[in-house]
């Protein structure tokens, strides 16, 4: 689900499609037909984004951006061009709420009485295993 936020942004107006033929089954259309779609968008250059989110989206995303910063999405899953459109911008707005998602901080916490137990008594369960196994030359 895409927050109400980040729809009322117009990210559209900097967002950029091409379209190319995509692979996949589709017999003689798919030859003649665009339906692949390519969703780019700038992040240092995008006006709808403060420099706090603008860093945290390069930061998060490092590894799906191009050099310049630019935010590449593909979809193909369609033989329609229009369904393709669609869908990629779903998942452009997912991918970007995603990585703009507050992370809870962890809290240190301390294990029970009952699961030190525990732990320490398979410990010496394992231990007697391991010591029957020996072989004695007492016996």
């Amino acid at each position: 689900m895409i927050p109400h936020s980040m729809i009322t942004r117009p990210f559209l107006s900097e967002i950029t499609f091409s379209t190319s033929r995509s692979s996949g089954p589709g017999g003689q259309h798919v030859n003649k037909v665009n339906s692949k779609v390519e969703l780019r968008f700038s992040i240092p250059n995008s006006k709808c984004l403060d420099d706090k989110e603008k860093e945290l989206l390069m930061s998060r995303l490092r590894n799906q951006l191009t050099k310049e910063g630019e935010l590449i999405i593909v979809c193909q899953q369609s033989r329609s061009q229009i369904t393709n459109k669609e869908l990629a911008i779903t998942q452009f707005y997912e991918t970007l709420v995603r990585a703009l998602k507050q992370e809870k901080p962890r809290k240190a916490t301390t294990p029970s009485r009952a699961s030190i137990a525990q732990r320490l008594a398979t410990k010496r369960i394992r231990s007697e295993k391991k010591n029957n196994r020996r072989f004695r030359h007492d016996q």
